[in-house]
């Protein structure tokens, strides 16, 4: 373990250690670990402590570059409530979390994703102190839909290999978070009648998914500005009996036809504009 050593007024010490379990965890399910807390010096009573998962921040050494660059907050996690430490005590706080199911994914297969770093602050308030640990990683994987869809692409010659999560939210799609993770997969051939490139994205709930698939637009943060996105659904009780295989030819065919525009077009005559 490497603990972070919290000073708080007076010079009352507190040292603290998050420690995330290091298996992976899907959208939907629970992520465990604890939090180890010691007064080395003198007692100490701990107010609280709170977790939070964000996107986009630094992965820090322990207690280096706090304040900076904090990244995007998309999940809490309550840890504890008041409790006092004894001088030399020591208090292992255990948490479970079942994370959100537009929870981002930061690995694909066992493989990392460029561009998706999730980590979970620490933030204690004891006697003064309030501040956080490192950034400690988190690894979340797809769920088996993600698995197949994915697997759908690499067998139609698409590989995915980077991501970019951002702020924002989908026109006339139900979300829960601020954010939206665009996966960019290439073709592994040159030329032929399909697009090079394509920009995946899933919005993923209980049931199943929203799936939007698009021309690939690397420059353009913004969904509105982006090329248009055709959208389609998939349950996760489809796995295994869908032809993904299938499904996803016919989608890369449907988005090789869009025409140019802003936003998203629906996939049937009776999902219009409203």
């Amino acid at each position: 373990m490497v603990f972070k050593r919290l000073l708080g007024r007076g010079g009352i010490p507190l040292e603290i250690d998050t420690v995330v379990d290091s298996g992976p965890v899907r959208p939907g399910g629970l992520l465990t670990g604890e939090v180890v807390v010691r007064a080395p010096e003198r007692s100490v009573e701990v107010r609280s402590m709170t977790l939070r998962l964000t996107a986009n921040a630094p992965l820090f050494h322990k207690g280096d570059g706090d304040g900076e660059r904090e990244g995007d907050r998309f999940d809490y996690i309550s840890a504890s409530g008041y409790f006092g430490l004894k001088k030399g005590e020591e208090r292992r706080v255990p948490f479970r979390h079942r994370l959100k199911w537009e929870t981002p994914l930061s690995e694909i297969d066992g493989r990392e994703l460029e561009g998706a770093l999730l980590t979970l602050h620490t933030e204690v308030e004891a006697e003064g102190v309030t501040s956080q640990t490192d950034n400690d990683l988190v690894r979340v994987t797809g769920t088996p839909l993600h698995e197949a869809v994915f697997e759908a692409f690499a067998a139609a010659g698409y590989d995915c290999g980077t991501s970019r999560i951002v702020t924002g939210m989908i026109p006339r799609s139900e979300y829960h978070l601020y954010l939206v993770q665009g996966f960019f997969l290439t073709s592994r051939t040159d030329g032929g009648d399909r697009p090079r490139e394509l920009e995946l994205t899933f919005r993923t709930n209980a049931v199943g998914s929203e799936v939007f698939v698009r021309r690939a637009s690397f420059r353009e943060h913004r969904w509105k500005d982006k090329d248009p996105a055709l959208r389609y659904l998939a349950a996760h009780h489809d796995v295994g009996r869908v032809d993904f295989g299938a499904e996803v030819l016919r989608w890369i065919s449907e988005v090789d036809g869009l025409g140019d525009g802003e936003g998203w077009y629906p996939t049937g005559a009776d999902e219009g504009d409203d």
